[in-house]
C-alpha cells in the first residue's frame, strides 16, 4: 500500500514515480512473474469456523403444515429448508448478512417467512462455511443448498420434483450476495451454479467494493474535520478524542447526536460521498450507526483478511464541505492536506479457478433484480443505488433493475409490507413479463425532494418518518 499526505494531483505523479522506481511498472516482467508465481495467504484462510448443531432444529410455525429440515453441508455450512404441503414449485433461497469475527456459523430465517409459507414457497437458509465479510462463501454455499434441496428432501422423505423457479433475496452482505449471485461474472465462474430467475437485494452492498472505500473515507474525513490526523494507514484513532471535537451530544441507538460546528462540517461531507442530499439522511447520520462506521471504518484495507493485499483507497475521492460543486479555498486546503491512501488494483482481482474473493456487483445480468434502500441507512449507505444503476446502465442491464427508497433512517428496517410487496411484484415481472414501478436514484432534485422515498414506503410507518408523505 502507498501512503501519502500531499496535495492530491502531485501525489498521483509521485505515486507513478514511486512505482517505478520500485519495479512496479507493467514493463517489468521479472517482478509480474514474481507477482504471479506467489500468492499471499490470506489470513481467512487461517480461521476455523463451526456450526452448533443444536442451534439448526425449528418449527413450523403455528397454524401452518410445512416439512422443516436442518443440516451441515460439507463444506461446514449449516442450513434450514421450510417446504409448505401445498408446495407452489417455487423455492426463494434467503442470503442473510454480516455475522462478524466470531467462530460460530449461525443460519436466519428469512424475514417475511409467513408470508413466503402462507403463499406455498419454498426456502432455504445457508450459515455459509465462513463469517467475516466472505461474499464468495456466501455465494458458493447459497448455491450449493439450492442445487442440494430435493436430494435433501428425498434424504428426508419427501420425494420434491426440482424447483421451476429459484430467487434469491438478502439483507446487507447477503444483498451483495443475492446481487452478486445473478451477476455474469458468476454465473461464469462460481463452482456451484444457479441461474435465479430473479434477485432481491435489501440494504445490500450493491455497489460491491466501494462499501470499503466508503469507510475509509468516513473515518478519515473524521479525523481530519477534528484535527486529529490520520497520519497513517490502518489509523490508529481515538473516537472518544475526535467525539469530543465533533458533538455536543454523542449519537447512539438510545438519542439523535447534536453535532458541533465542526460536526456539521462531517455530516456535510458523508452526505456527499454516501448519495448527495435526500430525505432522512441528517436522521441516519446523527443515529448510532455513526458508531458502528466509525468501528468498521477503522480496519485495514486487506477487509480483515478477506484480501492477501491493501484494498481501500481515498486517491480520486474529493471531500466536499458544501452542495456548490465550485471548490471554495477551504475544500481544497482540506483536500491538499488529508492522508492519501493508495489501494492495490489487484488486491481483490478475478481467480484462475472460482469466484473473487470479494465478487464484483457489475451490473451485468439478465434476470430481473428490486432493491430497496433507506435512505438514511449510514453503513450502507444510499450510493450504493446509484452505483448499482450507472453499472447497469454501462452494460445495458438498466431495464432489468428496479429500485425503491425507503423511508428509513437506520439499516435493513424494513417492514413486512414493504419486503413482501417487493417480491411479489418481482415474481410477477419474472413470470408476466410486465415491469413493476420504482424510484428514479439518478436525478438529484427528485432524490432532495421532501416527498422522495414515500411511493414504497408502509405508510403505517412513524408519523415523523413519513413527514413530507401525502398519505
Amino acid at each position: 500500500m502507498s501512503i501519502l499526505k500531499h496535495s492530491l494531483s502531485s501525489t498521483l505523479v509521485a505515486a507513478s514515480l514511486a512505482l517505478a522506481a520500485c519495479g512496479g511498472g507493467s514493463s517489468d516482467s521479472n517482478t509480474n512473474t514474481v507477482e504471479q508465481s506467489s500468492t499471499p495467504e490470506r489470513l481467512q484462510d487461517t480461521r476455523a469456523y463451526e456450526v452448533d448443531p443444536a442451534s439448526l432444529p425449528f418449527n413450523s410455525a403455528e397454524g401452518s403444515t410445512t416439512d422443516t429440515w436442518w443440516g451441515t453441508m460439507k463444506s461446514g455450512a449449516g442450513y434450514r429448508i421450510e417446504v409448505p404441503e401445498t408446495w407452489n414449485g417455487v423455492l426463494v433461497m434467503y442470503a442473510h448478512g454480516y455475522r462478524g469475527t466470531g467462530e460460530e456459523l449461525t443460519v436466519s430465517n428469512p424475514s417475511f417467512r409467513g408470508w413466503l409459507i402462507d403463499n406455498n414457497y419454498a426456502w432455504a437458509a445457508s450459515s455459509y462455511s465462513k463469517n467475516y465479510y466472505d461474499v464468495e462463501a456466501g455465494v458458493e454455499d447459497t448455491n450449493e443448498l439450492a442445487l442440494k434441496f430435493t436430494e435433501i428432501a428425498k434424504a428426508n422423505g419427501r420425494s420434491l420434483i426440482a424447483p421451476h423457479q429459484i430467487f434469491i433475496v438478502g439483507h446487507s452482505m447477503g444483498g451483495h450476495v443475492a446481487a452478486a449471485a445473478v451477476e455474469q461474472e458468476t454465473l461464469s465462474s462460481a463452482k456451484n451454479q444457479v441461474f435465479y430467475d430473479g434477485a432481491m437485494p435489501m440494504c445490500g452492498v450493491v455497489g460491491g467494493t466501494d462499501e470499503f472505500d466508503y469507510l475509509l473515507d468516513f473515518t478519515f474525513a473524521a479525523q481530519h474535520v477534528a484535527g486529529l490526523g490520520p497520519d497513517s494507514y490502518p489509523a490508529d484513532f481515538d473516537q472518544t478524542k475526535i467525539d469530543a471535537k465533533l458533538w455536543s451530544t454523542p449519537p447512539s441507538f438510545q438519542q439523535q447526536g447534536s453535532p458541533t460546528a465542526d460536526g456539521i462540517k462531517l455530516e456535510n461531507i458523508v452526505r456527499n460521498l454516501s448519495g448527495g442530499d435526500r430525505p432522512l439522511f441528517e436522521a441516519g447520520f446523527r443515529g448510532g450507526f455513526y458508531n458502528v462506521v466509525m468501528g468498521t471504518g477503522g480496519r485495514d484495507g486487506t477487509v480483515n483478511g478477506i484480501l492477501a493485499k491493501d484494498l481501500s483507497g481515498n486517491m480520486d475521492t474529493f471531500y466536499q464541505l458544501d452542495n456548490n460543486p465550485n471548490r471554495s479555498t477551504e475544500e481544497n486546503t482540506f483536500n491538499n492536506t488529508i492522508l492519501r491512501v493508495e489501494g492495490d488494483p489487484q488486491a481483490n482481482a478475478p481467480r484462475p479457478a472460482g469466484l473473487r474473493y470479494i465478487p464484483e456487483v457489475n451490473g451485468q445480468f439478465s434476470v430481473p433484480v428490486i432493491t430497496l434502500h433507506g435512505l438514511g441507512d449510514l453503513y450502507v449507505p444510499f450510493v450504493h443505488e446509484q452505483s448499482y444503476r450507472k453499472r447497469a446502465i454501462a452494460n445495458g442491464s438498466d431495464h432489468l433493475l428496479v429500485q425503491r427508497a425507503i423511508r428509513d433512517p437506520s439499516h435493513c428496517d424494513f417492514t413486512d409490507f414493504e419486503e413482501t410487496k417487493a417480491f411479489s411484484d418481482l415474481v410477477n415481472w419474472a413470470n408476466t413479463g410486465i415491469k413493476p414501478e420504482g424510484d428514479n436514484v439518478l436525478d438529484p432534485e427528485q432524490v432532495a425532494s421532501d416527498d422522495y422515498g414515500c411511493r414504497f414506503s408502509d405508510p403505517t410507518r412513524d408519523n415523523i418518518l413519513m413527514n413530507g408523505c401525502i398519505l
